[in-house]
């Protein structure tokens, strides 16, 4: 045992020495490398900012984690590729989408002029980064920065081909950060030429058609192989923005962006200015289309939807080149374009708002008109189908639909009084108070303590669940405020969920395909035939109760500006905090129309709100909708009980908030100097008969003041 002892104390004293003896070691070696004064405080930084980089690293790559699942496809190349020919419902082509793989012109046959020109203005450094271009990067920074807007993009063609495959064209911090690595691991799985070959098939080139393949033969009538460098020119130079440059839009911009593109060459090193100066002297002559105006947004969602349809029927899956009958409506699209832009170029500036939406279908969900944005040339993100927006009061028939279906009625009475739930206390517009109200007043005023008030007594789950059935599809989140319209909605998820109570009860997912053929013909889809029929999801007489006080929000509360002559219509306004959202989303036996105005960075309007601009730009398209149509009546509303002429009544909690514009003071001097004109004018000889009498207003506050009569 002392043996032993000695041992163990033998060996622990060696362990220690020689431990002892390496860290001395060490910490002499080290001591070389010990920084002092500047040098130490540079070490520290970086040190520090090494620590902090991996950090952030480790934090983005998880943001990143979601767009990784799409490449877990096996065949994620392919997924999008279809060939599909769209038309509207009488079976007259409206416009092409999707994209074919055509292996049998190789990166190798095409132009020469055609790839040095989208290496010159979209990569230039494209076979020498890693799919990340800093130093391109960098500079696009400094010259946005020196020029105080966007001028320059710093996305790589690897970044560009992955956002084609994976992601949307959402502008927004994740979407950048999933785009960049999503680049990593293209040019970690493909070499650069698969990637500049897919970026070529892939990328969108304006007029609806994908690839430089496709584009040749739109606006040119030509194959790709044939191509001159000018012609190459324009069509590198509709990576940047194909709807704004494309030729049948604006043949000017194109060709002077077709001449950038030249620069960008010379300045490359590609070319001479002495090999550009014939292209630019004779620039590239396209195929006239001037005169089609296609509905961009609603094909965009429609192959969409074929894609999805794809995925769940086996025959797409061998056949890839289609034709597809849709449910557009062409003079409706015309007329929804003409509302939503009248109304925006009349009140953008004024009422500071500068995007809008618009989703029409019929009852049963089928989808005729869309409207996704302002201007697809500046924009191809699909605000009606993409875009998540809270919709404020606009959700409310939800929550009252869901106390229908427990006990209560459109008469059932809660009182409006302060509610306090921990620190919230939600309020109504101008904090005033009515005392017990009927459902049905509470609604048509747009309180917003009776719905806080009937979830706590139903639950807010139920109302979730409500929403799902009647055609909600995006995920609500669970929250106090979820009943006054605090969770993220889409406009055509609204006009489905709304389509519920114009036909009477039934699901009205929103749907657009009618039938699908293949290149020889044969019928792969018909839907009256392969889909299953509408299933009820509301009770007949719950709906008719809610259609009715619907009915009396057009006729008597915050919607009066949607009432058609001639039409019942029903429909509810929503409005969202500092005025950033505002809705109307409405309906008749024969359309449902959700119309939503708001700012793309989520910025406050000038006081729009639902019943403002959304109420006129729908009552401007359903109005035009209605004529020379049999008119379909409402579930549960006779027509014939409804006064025709509008109820007076007291102002709303939202149309409170929109003041009348008044004249400004320029201009009420200006009429007042031509009022006293006219009234300096004496006419030379008596009428023989009564004059006319012509009221001119000169002041924008009303009729009665400083009018002047000749």
């Amino acid at each position: 045992m002392l043996s032993i002892d000695a041992a163990v104390d033998t060996g622990l004293w060696k362990l220690g020495t020689a431990l002892r003896k390496t860290y001395e070691r060490y910490d002499a070696f080290l001591r070389r490398f010990r920084a002092k004064g500047v040098w130490k405080a540079l070490s520290e930084v970086s040190s520090e900012a090494v620590t902090l980089g991996l950090a952030g690293f480790v934090v983005v790559l998880a943001f990143a984690q979601p767009a990784f699942e799409a490449t877990r496809y096996a065949d994620w190349k392919t997924t999008d590729d279809f060939a599909v020919t769209f038309e509207d419902r009488f079976g007259k082509e409206i416009g092409r989408r999707g994209i074919v793989l055509n292996d049998s012109i190789p990166l190798d046959q095409l132009p020469d002029s055609l790839i040095k020109a989208t290496l010159a203005t979209e990569d230039r450094r494209f076979f020498n980064h890693f799919g990340i271009d800093a130093v391109g990067t960098f500079r696009a920074m400094v010259e946005n920065a020196r020029a105080g807007t966007v001028v320059q993009g710093g996305s790589s063609i690897t970044q560009q081909l992955a956002k084609n495959l994976f992601l949307s064209n959402e502008r927004t911090l994740g979407r950048k950060i999933k785009e960049a690595y999503l680049a990593l691991w293209l040019e970690a799985n493909l070499s650069k030429q698969e990637i500049l070959k897919l970026y070529l098939d892939r990328a969108y080139m304006g007029g609806g058609v994908f690839g430089v393949a496709a584009a040749a033969d739109f606006y040119f009538n030509k194959n790709v192989r044939e191509l001159t460098l000018a012609e190459s020119a324009l069509l590198a130079g509709l990576y940047k923005a194909p709807a704004r440059y494309a030729p049948h839009v604006n043949l000017p911009a194109a060709r002077a962006r077709a001449n950038e593109v030249l620069t960008n060459m010379v300045q490359a090193g590609f070319l001479t200015e002495g090999q550009v100066i014939g292209a630019r002297r004779n620039p590239a002559i396209a195929v006239d289309r001037s005169q089609e105006q296609l509905p961009e947004y609603f094909l965009d969602w429609a192959l969409e939807e074929v894609k999805k349809l794809a995925r769940r029927s086996p025959v797409l899956a061998r056949d890839r080149i289609i034709t597809v009958r849709t449910t557009f409506d062409p003079a409706l699209q015309r007329q929804a374009d003409v509302a939503v832009s009248t109304v925006l170029r009349e009140n953008s500036k004024i009422r500071e708002v500068d995007e809008a939406a618009m989703v029409a279908m019929r009852p049963d969900g089928a989808v005729v008109a869309m409207v996704g944005g302002r201007s697809y040339g500046e924009s191809q993100f699909n605000r009606a189908a993409d875009a998540m927006r809270q919709p404020g009061s606009s959700f409310k028939p939800f929550v009252y639909m869901t106390a229908f279906l427990n006990g209560y009625t459109k008469d059932s009475i809660v009182p409006d009084r302060p509610i306090y739930i921990g620190n919230w206390a939600p309020q109504n517009y101008g904090r005033k108070f009515r005392g017990p109200v009927s459902l049905k007043t509470a609604l048509t005023r747009s309180i917003n303590t009776i719905p806080i008030r009937l979830s706590l007594a139903i639950g807010r789950d139920k109302i979730i669940e409500t929403a799902y059935r009647m055609g909600i599809s995006h995920e609500l989140e669970n929250s106090l405020s979820l009943p006054i319209g605090s969770s993220e909605v889409s406009v055509i998820d609204m006009a489905a969920g709304y389509s519920t109570f114009a036909n009477g009860g039934y699901s009205a997912k929103p749907y657009t395909i009618l039938e699908i053929h293949n290149n020889e013909g044969k019928e792969l889809y018909r839907r009256e035939r392969d889909e299953p029929p509408a299933e009820r999801v509301l009770p007949a007489g719950k709906v008719a109760e809610m259609n009715e006080i619907l009915v009396n929000v057009v006729q008597a509360g915050t919607g009066r500006r949607a009432r058609i002559d001639g039409v019942v219509a029903a429909g509810k306004t929503g409005t969202t905090n500092a005025y950033r959202d505002a809705w109307f989303v409405g309906y008749t036996g024969n359309f449902t129309t959700a119309v939503w105005f708001g700012n793309e960075n989520f910025g406050p309007t000038r006081k729009v709100t639902g019943g403002s601009l959304p109420a006129m730009a729908w009552q401007k398209f359903m109005a035009y909708a209605h004529e020379g149509v049999d008119l379909v009546p409402i579930p549960g509303i006779d027509a014939d009980t409804l006064s025709s002429a509008p109820v007076a009544t007291s102002r709303s909690e939202e149309d409170v908030r929109t003041q009348p514009r008044l004249l400004k003071r320029q201009t009420q001097i200006i009429l007042k100097e031509l009022a006293e004109q006219l009234n300096a004018i004496k006419p030379e000889a008596p009428a023989p008969q009564q004059a006319a009498s012509v009221t001119l207003p000169v002041s924008g506050a009303g009729l009665d003041q400083g009018a002047v009569t000749q």
